[in-house]
């Protein structure tokens, strides 16, 4: 296993990729600490992963508060003893409209959630990762933060300052045992895209060289990978898992 006898958490693990990763981690062994701001989605995460005999706590947290996130590293340190792993998935975009019709609004919910967020998530465990000489963190990005979004700037400005959070941070800590990575998604069928009518999708799909949308499942098993020592000479990457869409 994996991640026998480690502690990991995932932020918004209540549905889709995040619930993908909490699950395949406590897979491995990892005793998960799911967060989310869906008391219901987060218990039934929790439910998946005690059901398939694995260990799961559910912390309710919004990522745009630094309380909350300090509460959550801590909620697992007083859980389990120790966070060793942590995946920052936590986001959110908005509408699609040209940069100068973008409210300050729209602009501020997607930065506080998706950059703010991660950099508080990130400062929380890395703090308690420095003390404990070890750890790993990944956090989810996105192809939009590996090139132009037209129409979604918000989100692509956010995710472009996740790539930057991870590079910094990666370089920051490699000394201190302590590695950062994160996955850059393509189009993957979560819920947003599961809804569409079959000929969206297949349009959907059909833009991607590999000629298929990507599962949930795809990005757990790249978070895994990078959260595990086969890589640990691995830091400061971000890990496309986007079916070639980056170079189509």
């Amino acid at each position: 296993m994996l991640f026998e006898n480690k502690v990991a958490l995932v932020t918004a693990a209540g549905a889709g990729i995040g619930r993908a990763i909490a699950v395949r981690l406590a897979a491995e062994g990892a005793r998960v600490v799911v967060s989310d701001v869906d008391d219901a989605s987060g218990e039934q995460t929790v439910a998946l992963i005690v059901e398939a005999g694995g260990t799961a706590v559910y912390q309710r947290t919004d990522v745009a508060d630094d309380a909350q996130v300090r509460e959550l590293v801590q909620r697992a340190v007083n859980e389990y003893g120790a966070l060793d792993l942590a995946v920052n998935n936590a986001g959110l975009g908005a509408a699609p409209k040209p940069l100068q019709d973008i409210t300050d609004a729209e602009w501020q919910r997607t930065i506080s959630v998706t950059l703010t967020g991660t950099f508080q998530s990130m400062r929380a465990q890395l703090a308690q990762m420095t003390a404990q000489g070890t750890g790993a963190i990944v956090n989810i990005a996105s192809i939009a933060g590996l090139q132009s979004t037209s129409q979604l700037t918000p989100y692509g400005a956010s995710k472009h300052g996740v790539v930057s959070l991870t590079m910094s941070a990666a370089a920051e800590n490699a000394a201190s045992g302590i590695r950062i990575n994160a996955v850059a998604p393509g189009p993957i069928e979560t819920a947003a895209l599961a809804s569409l009518p079959e000929e969206s999708k297949r349009r959907y799909a059909d833009e991607v060289p590999m000629k298929r949308l990507g599962r949930s499942e795809d990005i757990a098993e790249a978070t895994a990978f990078l959260l595990s020592d086969a890589a640990g000479f691995i830091t400061g990457v971000t890990l496309p898992v986007d079916g070639g869409s980056l170079v189509r």
